[in-house]
């Protein structure tokens, strides 16, 4: 075993608590790492000892309790109980298959938990945070829970700290510890001083905790405790894991699950006494030789049976499997919107996806490509092209399409020169492209723009930071929109791109570099950099030609930054960036494109197609935003580009009539799409809202989908978005929507599939009651009936794709019930028609019956005689098994055409969902089981079906699914009339 390892290991014997008094260097040493970090090998070795950082979770239910909980239900107690009571009456078959039937529902219910539990369990995994931690010499992004002790990680403005960390650098670090500590205010952190033992939480200034947020700066530390070993961990202990709250979309559904289960037990209630009347002499409870003993000993096969079909009809009636076939779907939905980019952090989203009708989306990283170039320069009335070629350094500097010595543009180099320094952006081969070394930036794409552009003027950003390094720095803020560095001239060198190239002076003191908004930084400059590297006084017509050049620049769709620098004798106090800012020396405008993505015109289109609006929201002028928006199809003729200062004159009220023709918003703040939301808002729109920075969290939190960027977004903005894009694209946002309508169409389609088919089972019962006809169904049928229609074919619709025309529908209203208008008239439809063709079916075999025993009288009508007979124990075989087979195929074969709300049957394809395939031939295959094996016909009471039989079966039965064609054609004809008569204005 190597020393290392041996030291490894004594470490993690001898965990100590006290880092914060010990210095950087003694933490580095008692933690056994360098300043490379820790290798890959260590870091596994590590996290096999230590365990993975994140807190313990409650644990979770067993199979005992899973079991119990299916159990734990009051139709269920109620199924075992008549089990019980068939079994006391010597009815130990029904008892033994109603039991059966139940164990069968509990298990299939475990199964379906699991399945949605694990489901949950990966997206949890997936939604964990990430971290920039320094491993084999290099910085990288992994798991937040992969942390070891030991890592260097990198933190900064809007990430959450992923463990406890003792800091090795801290840069105008603040971190907000209310969450632990309660300290309202931010602290500020110093990375090196030490401190006594036993010093509070709160003052331990050179220590981060798991869980803050990083509120100001960047630094960085070592990991010194993981998971349940950090402070928060301990507070963890005390703890449960929360669970998971259930969607507005569960609780309706479960809602409604109640009130159908109450109506369907009042009507159960009434068919059994309406059964006991028919079927059983009441006359005995009142006879001077009855009573109530008398009856029951008479009455006792006939009360057996009725209670049994009124438990199972209650059974069959109230939708016990809803909640684990919505929670599948939810699950399964998610899944393939991770497949599309798309994470989804709450399943309340999904749901309201559906009904998205504006996406405010961000233009850098979501419309456009987030590799931003840069493409011109301008500096003393001169510009310069950039020509580029992906990430190599390969590209020229043009004028008036001639190449350029960039020795003869010595304001230009001095420029970038100030846009490399100010910078926090890295760059690193990652390859080779057509013979040259390729560059992965790491880092802010404007920010490594400005580094590649560097690059080709001739100066690679590591030794211009080695002969410039950075002392102190201002971190950029939106609200300043600007960014200050100080470095110390080290080494400068006459072949540099910087403007210190005479080897025999002596250059002394500190540089000042700043960049930023073109307007905001000309305002803190007194003079400009002349082409040779001189400076001059700034006049006014100076002033106006660079703000004209800046305009010019952004009518092309560029990005500008303005840059600006001094040389001082000492370094200044950070902590008054005002007097830092005084006199500067302006030097030169950089240009840089972001292209659009070429999925996002196709997306946009969908979008509108769908009904959903897309407004760019960019912190860019309007001239590059404008730009953007029209090359890509954003912006609608006579509709506006606003800017924030246009917003700043508008009041609420003129800001709603004003959104409504606005496609684009244009140097905006946080404050302002807090504006932008609501106005959209109170005019009833339901609105998604992108972002990735900390001050983006108030808009994303506020609007009705947070949507927050997976690459560059910051832990704020993911913790407080619904939903995150994994690959920062609009078009997933589009795809995301159209998935979620999918969810939320198969979710209806359950319920539609479901309710109509138990309405009709409960007035299949109650008319053929009513009428004094014996009972259709027996209890065991209908409990099998319920397990293969409610079970595989539910299951499979959830694996719908979709109608195809389901991005051509407007957006759902946020209010709209469940049960709505059309699909109210398709449960009205499918009640009479499933009712009547199995009623129908069972009058058939009733009469056949009697025919067969030749008890119809001569030229009687045989639907008046049935009901006239007394049917009082008569064995119905042949018509129960007829009402059995025509009920249960009456719902299998409408598991194809419900598969869609509008689109016919042939519209979707047959056989374009295979698991409907797989449900329906395992129903019929236990359909047929039960029916023609002759040792399970006794228990289900049926009987071989003769070829007359089946093909009125067979034809009956295929009807409600004929009537459901129907009705999805007069609803489409409905909607094109509607349409005709109001058609939508065009945008």
């Amino acid at each position: 075993m190597s020393i290392k390892e041996q030291a490894s290991q004594e470490i993690l014997q001898t965990e100590r608590e006290d880092f914060y008094t010990l210095s950087s260097e003694e933490v580095l040493e008692n933690l056994s790492v360098e300043e490379q970090g820790l290798t890959e090998e260590e870091a596994k070795r590590r996290l096999e000892r230590y365990g993975l950082n994140q807190l313990a979770e409650a644990p979770r239910p067993g199979f005992l309790q899973l079991l119990w909980e299916q159990f734990n239900n009051f139709i269920v107690m109620l199924l075992i109980v008549a089990s019980l009571i068939s079994a006391l009456l010597g009815e130990w078959i029904d008892a033994s298959a109603i039991m059966a039937i139940v164990l069968l529902n509990a298990i299939l219910g475990i199964i379906q938990e699991r399945r949605a539990e694990q489901a949950l369990a990966a997206l949890k995994k997936m939604a964990a945070p990430e971290a920039q931690v320094l491993r084999d010499g290099s910085r990288k992004t992994v798991p937040a829970r992969e942390l070891v002790p030991g890592d260097i990680v990198f933190v900064e403005a809007g990430n959450y700290i992923p463990a406890d960390l003792r800091l090795l650098e801290a840069v105008n670090l603040r971190i907000e510890e209310a969450a632990l500590t309660g300290e309202s205010v931010p602290v500020q952190k110093d990375a090196n001083i030490r401190l006594e033992m036993n010093v509070p939480l709160g003052d331990r200034k050179n220590t981060v905790f798991m869980g803050t947020l990083v509120n100001y700066g960047r630094g960085r530390g070592v990991v010194v405790s993981t998971g349940m070993r950090t402070q928060i961990g301990l507070i963890a202990e005390m703890l449960q894991a929360v669970d998971e709250e259930e969607t507005p979309l569960q609780k309706r559904l479960d809602q409604l699950g109640k009130v159908l289960g109450w109506a369907a037990l009042a009507i159960c209630g009434l068919v059994f006494v309406e059964a006991v009347a028919q079927n059983t002499d009441l006359r005995l409870l009142f006879a001077p030789d009855g009573g109530l003993l008398a009856y029951l000993d008479a009455a006792k096969e006939q009360l057996v049976e009725t209670f049994l079909v009124a438990v199972s009809l209650a059974i069959a009636a109230v939708p016990e499997g809803l909640p684990a076939v919505v929670t599948i779907s939810l699950a399964l939905g998610m899944r393939e919107m991770i497949k599309r980019h798309a994470l989804i952090r709450r399943l309340s989203s999904v749901e309201t996806l559906g009904s998205a009708t504006v996406i405010c989306s961000d233009k850098t990283g979501t419309l456009t490509q987030n590799e931003m170039t840069v493409t011109r320069v301008w500096a003393n009335g001169r510009t310069l092209e950039v020509t580029s070629n992906g990430r190599t350094l390969e590209g020229s500097f043009l004028q008036g399409g001639q190449p350029v010595d960039l020795e003869d543009f010595q304001a230009v180099m001095t420029g970038l020169w100030v846009g490399a320094l100010n910078n926090d952006a890295e760059m690193e081969i990652s390859g080779e492209g057509e013979g040259q070394p390729t560059y992965r930036l790491i880092g802010d794409p404007t920010e490594g723009a400005l580094l590649v552009a560097a690059a080709k003027a001739g100066d690679l950003p590591r030794p211009l930071n080695h002969a410039y390094p950075r002392v102190a720095e201002v971190p950029f803020d939106s609200a300043r929109k600007r960014m200050i560095t100080i470095h110390h001239i080290e080494a400068p060198k006459k072949d540099d791109i910087s403007p210190f190239d005479d080897d025999s002076k002596r250059y002394t003191g500190y540089v000042v570099a700043v960049k930023g908004a073109p307007d905001l930084v000309l305002n803190l400059c007194s003079r400009y950099q002349r082409m040779d590297d001189t400076s001059a006084p700034l006049d006014d017509a100076r002033r106006r030609e660079i703000l004209a050049a800046n305009d010019e620049m952004t009518k092309d769709a560029l990005r500008v930054l303005g840059v600006a620098y001094k040389v001082v004798a000492e370094i200044p106090n950070v902590n008054d960036p005002a007097e830092i800012e005084k006199d500067l020396i302006f030097v030169s405008l950089i240009g840089m494109i972001d292209p659009p993505r070429p999925e996002v015109i196709p997306a946009l289109a969908t979008a509108a197609r769908a009904g959903i609006r897309t407004i760019m929201i960019t912190g860019d002028f309007p001239n590059t935003a404008k730009a953007i928006g029209e090359s890509i199809g954003l912006i609608k003729p006579g509709h506006k580009v606003l800017t924030g200062a246009d917003l700043d004159r508008l009041s609420d009220e003129q800001l709603r009539a004003e959104v409504e023709q606005t496609d684009v918003f244009a140097r905006v703040s946080p404050e302002h799409k807090m504006r932008i939301v609501d106005a959209l808002q109170a005019n009833d729109e339901v609105v998604a809202m992108t972002g990735d920075g900390v001050n983006d969290a108030p808009a994303i939190k506020r609007s009705d989908i947070g949507v927050a960027m997976g690459i560059t977004g910051t832990d704020v903005a993911k913790e407080t978005a619904d939903m995150v894009l994994t690959d920062d694209n609009y078009a997933s946002i589009v795809a995301a929507v159209e998935q979620g309508r999918v969810i939320y169409s198969n979710i209806r389609k359950f319920v539609f599939f479901l309710l109509s088919s138990n309405i009709a089972e409960i007035m299949i019962i109650f008319l053929a009651t009513l009428g004094g006809l014996p009972t259709p169904l027996t209890a065991i049928q209908l409990l099998w009936l319920n397990l293969i229609t409610d079970g595989a074919p539910a299951l499979a619709l959830a694996m719908e794709k979709g109608d195809p025309n389901i991005m051509k529908d407007k957006p759902r209203a946020k209010r709209e019930p469940i049960i709505n208008r059309s699909m109210g008239l398709g449960l009205s439809v499918q009640t009479v028609m499933q009712t009547g063709v199995v009623l129908l079916a069972f009058a058939l075999g009733l009469g056949w019956h009697l025919e067969a025993g030749a008890a119809i009288p001569q030229g009687a009508n045989l639907f008046t005689y049935l009901l006239q007979h007394d049917w009082t124990g008569v064995d119905v075989l042949t018509a129960e098994t007829m009402a059995f087979v025509t009920l249960s195929l009456c719902e299998l074969f409408r598991a194809y055409t419900v598969r869609s709300e509008k689109t016919s049957l042939h519209g979707i394809g047959f056989s374009s969902n295979k698991y409907m395939q797989y449900a329906v031939a395992l129903s019929i295959g236990l359909l047929l089981l039960v029916v023609n094996v002759p040792f399970l016909q006794p228990i289900f009471n049926t009987h071989f079906l003769s070829l007359r039989e089946w093909s009125v079966v067979l034809g009956l039965a295929i009807l409600p699914a004929i009537a459901e064609e129907m009705t999805k054609a007069y609803l489409r004809w409905q909607e094109a009339r509607d349409l005709k008569r109001h058609p939508v204005a065009a945008d």
